[in-house]
């Protein structure tokens, strides 16, 4: 039997003879890195807004369980139901829980849901369940896995995703569309998702403990959809994405889009609870023109171990802007090709050892060339370079 670096190699080999998958990441890699470098040499607030992050990501590490229970408080004085999961399949039971019989769910890009198989687990148990991101609806078209942190579908030419959405979706497709004309194609068929969908479930971005708020950012709206339209929302959450407060909630949001080139972002949601009226005899009653109910569920599936780790804690400040993926000379020919089941590149390294075990975090580390460039992409200053070289000697030591 392979073990996992086996494999590894053997699926990078296999997508090196991949001319079109060369194609997409060699069009792609140098304009996101050109947009990136280009906006923060101008910005000098944002680089000094992503040290306020570290020290914020680093205070609630520090105190997780205190925060923790300060999000439930707030959640639930604001008519939101909490929950804690130890497990990835914690959190499918209590997904199948809220659910019950209900069928149509639509779903917004989320790591996290990725992380548990949320997609996969509701699709094997029957119920109607659809990507809402274009770039996540190609990879459940494809069956296959997110290539990068912000813009999963970045592996695809556009000649590629032409046929996808003729094949799969049976949309009719000349064959020399422009992304423009495709994404004209593909809405109507999401805006009917949209509209009959009975569960949104969503990730979050970043969770104000003071507040219990969720927030979520965006480009293409369809969040706002996934959490506005269904009567029930479902947002799955890490812990590591708690901080203390609204204010800090804004500053996560501003240095994730920053780093992944999409400042300002064009949507920024903060959800407080389901959606309310006062406006009939002075009485607050839940269910207007929202969700009537909104659910969290805060997941650990390795991450408090990981704070106990003296270099797998400093990954847990990650904000997953995808960063570190562009810069990355390896992530630049592989992609999550080079990766876990969900996480990829440099970042992708430390995730996998806390969600699927430092030995699989460890097979992986033997594919970085050690360059560092990883260090300096991250706007938290994750020593990224040293967390990768601790696993490489963990695997040494164990052959």
């Amino acid at each position: 039997m392979m073990d996992y670096l086996e494999k590894t190699i053997l699926n990078i080999s296999e997508i090196l003879k991949d001319s079109d998958f060369r194609e997409a990441l060699e069009s792609s890699v140098p304009m996101s890195e050109k947009r990136v470098l280009d906006f923060l040499n101008n910005h000098d607030d944002i680089v000094k807004l992503a040290k306020e992050v570290e020290n914020i990501k680093n205070e609630v590490l520090s105190n997780i369980d205190y925060y923790i229970d300060m999000v439930f408080k707030s959640l639930k004085s604001i008519n939101g139901n909490p929950y804690y999961a130890n497990t990835k399949d914690d959190v499918l039971n209590i997904i199948d829980k809220i659910v019950g019989e209900k069928k149509r769910i639509i779903l917004s890009k989320s790591m996290v849901a990725e992380e548990v198989g949320v997609r996969e687990h509701l699709s094997a148990l029957g119920k109607d369940v659809w990507e809402t991101d274009l770039g996540q609806l190609l990879i459940q078209l494809e069956n296959g896995k997110p290539m990068h942190a912000i813009a999963p579908a970045i592996h695809m030419t556009v000649k590629d995703v032409i046929k996808l959405v003729k094949d799969r979706l049976n949309i009719e497709l000349r064959g020399d569309e422009t992304p423009q004309q495709i994404v004209a194609k593909i809405r109507p068929f999401l805006r009917e998702k949209f509209v009959n969908a009975q569960i949104g479930i969503s990730g979050a971005n970043a969770i104000a403990a003071d507040s219990g708020s969720i927030f979520l950012i965006e480009n293409e709206g369809n969040i706002r959809l996934v959490t506005t339209l269904p009567p029930v929302h479902i947002a799955i959450a890490g812990i590591e994405k708690i901080v203390p407060t609204l204010i800090d909630a804004f500053k996560v949001v501003l240095v994730q889009s920053s780093y992944a080139g999409l400042y300002p972002p064009t949507y920024v949601s903060m959800i407080s609870g389901p959606s309310s009226t006062g406006d009939i005899g002075h009485r607050r009653v839940y269910g207007a023109h929202g969700p009537l109910e909104l659910h969290l569920i805060l997941l650990d599936n390795g991450r408090k171990d990981a704070i106990k780790n003296e270099f797998l804690k400093d990954q847990l400040r990650c904000v997953r802007c995808g960063n570190c993926q562009i810069f990355c000379p390896v992530w630049d020919i592989t992609a999550n090709k080079w990766g876990g089941k969900v996480y990829g590149g440099p970042m992708g390294v430390g995730w996998t050892a806390i969600t699927e075990g430092i030995e699989k975090g460890a097979e992986l580390s033997q594919l970085c060339l050690g360059c560092m460039r990883c260090d300096l992409a991250c706007p938290v200053e994750i020593p990224l370079s040293s967390l990768i070289h601790n696993l490489k000697k963990i695997y040494v030591r164990s052959k």
